[in-house]
């Protein structure tokens, strides 16, 4: 009934509460649209989490997210959406977390930032820039995400399971974990991030010109969010690489950040995103690793 991916994603890193999972889903689905008044689509693209469009009662566009409640990533998401309160992101109109359950603001028209990649590169850029800006603020308070500097744990768990320079170079993985652990000690700010700031994460709307989508929910220094943005889109033809130079002195000049920490936390953000990869049973390493060699040099 689902695709293959959606079934391997979840599976994967579930296991069998994952499994158990995808069996109730049908039924989940129906007993939520039932208890919210909704009437569901067809769902958009699934990845770890069902994701559809849907319709109120009234007939108001809504999306109902829903995923494994036991992984928390729904509830986080809720409360991240939650502390940004509309300003820059999508909001949240309903949640249940004991059953994993989110009603979204739908976007629409709904195309994503990805559009202006490439020979409109400055103004997606642009974009992301005022939006980290709003989205950026002290947490309260209660509102308890993950600390940025936790991360720290992956890169050692990663340099425990691959001893040697397989799946990419461990001297790579052993700069970024000490480098990301500077960068934190170091971080002038400690704010609410998105954490998987991009640009297929950002849909043109109407209540805004663009409102971000699918936050993870992170504490700690600002620059953190640049990362995904210099290796992002991942999955085409669009040339990243010659456009890393600008991007990085762009978000430099837009955020009031030096150009070298803008550099490391790229670095940081690219090598981590293959580390979480190639843990996650990735054949081969990505563009994320071409973005980091390209940054290498530049740090100081």
């Amino acid at each position: 009934m689902f695709p293959a991916a959606f079934v391997r994603n979840v599976t994967g890193n579930w296991g069998d509460d994952g499994r158990h999972w995808l069996v109730e889903l049908p039924d989940l689905i129906d007993d939520v649209a039932r208890d919210w008044g909704l009437t569901v689509g067809t769902p958009y693209p699934l990845s770890f989490n069902y994701v559809a469009p849907a319709r109120r009662a009234d007939g108001s566009p809504v999306v109902l997210k829903l995923g494994l409640a036991a992984a928390g990533h729904v509830a986080t998401e809720a409360d991240t959406l939650g502390f940004f309160g509309g300003r820059g992101a999508v909001e949240v109109l309903a949640r249940d977390d004991d059953r994993g359950a989110l009603l979204l603001e739908r976007a629409e028209p709904g195309g994503t930032l990805r559009a202006l990649v490439g020979e409109h590169d400055e103004q997606a850029t642009a974009v992301l820039v005022d939006m980290m800006r709003r989205l950026h603020r002290p947490a309260p308070e209660g509102l308890v995400l993950e600390e940025l500097s936790s991360r720290v744990a992956a890169f050692d768990a990663h340099l425990v399971r691959y001893p040697g320079d397989d799946p990419f170079p461990r001297r790579l993985v052993e700069q970024a974990r000490e480098l990301l652990a500077d960068l934190c000690a170091s971080a002038s700010q400690r704010v609410v991030l998105h954490g998987d700031l991009h640009h297929e994460n950002v849909l043109a709307a109407v209540r805004e010109p663009w409102l971000a989508i699918d936050p993870h929910g992170v504490l700690g220094d600002p620059g953190y969010e640049i990362g995904a943005v210099l290796y992002n889109p991942f999955d085409g033809d669009e040339p990243v690489l010659e456009l890393l130079p600008a991007r990085v002195e762009q978000f430099a000049d837009g955020l009031g950040m030096p150009v070298d920490r803008v550099v490391a936390w790229g670095f940081v953000q690219a090598v981590l995103s293959e580390v979480w990869d190639a843990d996650a049973g990735a054949p081969e390493p990505g563009q994320a690793l071409q973005v980091a060699l390209k940054l290498a040099p530049r740090l100081s």
